[in-house]
């Protein structure tokens, strides 16, 4: 994968240092160089880059200014030569954080954590395709900052939180956490395997064991059956299990 990248940086001698890093880095092209954030904004609105190294402290717009405006595909590594930035810097969603003078070691470091980000997040928008009549029997879901393969049979309910999904799993005491919508991870999921009981929960009828009072019983969750799901999620029970 290759990255296309920027840098600001209002020290040319910074400037120059970055560039050559860059070159050296077979990974990343460089699309431009800036003195200052003002010089750059309209150029990366206009032509976003995959990745940008910018200097925090910089005269007229700052580097966290500047990172609040940027389009949401351009992910930045933040350097400066003060370390009391660094919390701020992550409070932006910044990939890293940098402090001069920068090493070639350090600086690789992050641009290495950047394409692992890129790389999940095309496996994330590409799953690939099972070929045709096969059954899948895993999934891959993204978290932190890896993919993690998930066994089918393993999952009891999954959990719905805004933009995160809990994966819950057998005999494991903590859930999976991925950044994902539990519509989003309903299509993916075999609809013979899995069905949707309630707006914030999907389970695998398979591992059920108790349905206790319109209820789903995992050991000591309970999770409610809603009134919307009921009749398609009981017919689901009579067409794959004996149900009296």
């Amino acid at each position: 994968m290759k990255l296309r990248c920027a840098i600001i940086d209002d020290e040319p001698l910074a400037i120059e240092l970055m560039e050559r890093y860059v070159r050296d880095t077979p990974f990343l092209t460089l699309d431009g160089s800036f003195n200052s954030g003002t010089t750059a904004l309209s150029t990366l609105r206009d032509h976003p880059v995959d990745l940008l190294f910018c200097d925090i402290q910089m005269p007229g717009l700052n580097g966290m200014e500047l990172s609040r405006m940027l389009p949401p595909e351009t992910r930045v590594i933040f350097t400066t030569a003060f370390s009391h930035y660094a919390v701020e810097g992550f409070r932006v969603n910044a990939v890293d954080y940098l402090l001069k003078p920068i090493s070639y070691a350090d600086f690789l470091a992050a641009a290495n954590k950047a394409r692992e980000w890129f790389e999940l997040k095309q496996k994330a928008e590409n799953p690939p395709v099972s070929p045709t009549g096969s059954t899948p029997t895993s999934l891959f879901v993204k978290t932190e900052y890896r993919l993690q393969q998930i066994p089918l049979d393993a999952i009891l309910y999954i959990e719905g939180l805004k933009d995160y999904v809990k994966i819950h799993l057998e005999n494991e005491p903590h859930p999976i956490l991925s950044l994902m919508s539990l519509k989003a991870l309903e299509e993916q999921l075999p609809s013979d395997r899995f069905i949707r009981v309630h707006r914030s929960f999907i389970v695998q009828p398979a591992k059920i064991r108790t349905i206790e009072r319109n209820r789903i019983v995992f050991g000591k969750t309970y999770i409610p059956i809603s009134e919307n799901y009921r009749s398609a999620f009981f017919h689901f029970l009579a067409d794959h299990a004996l149900l009296f």
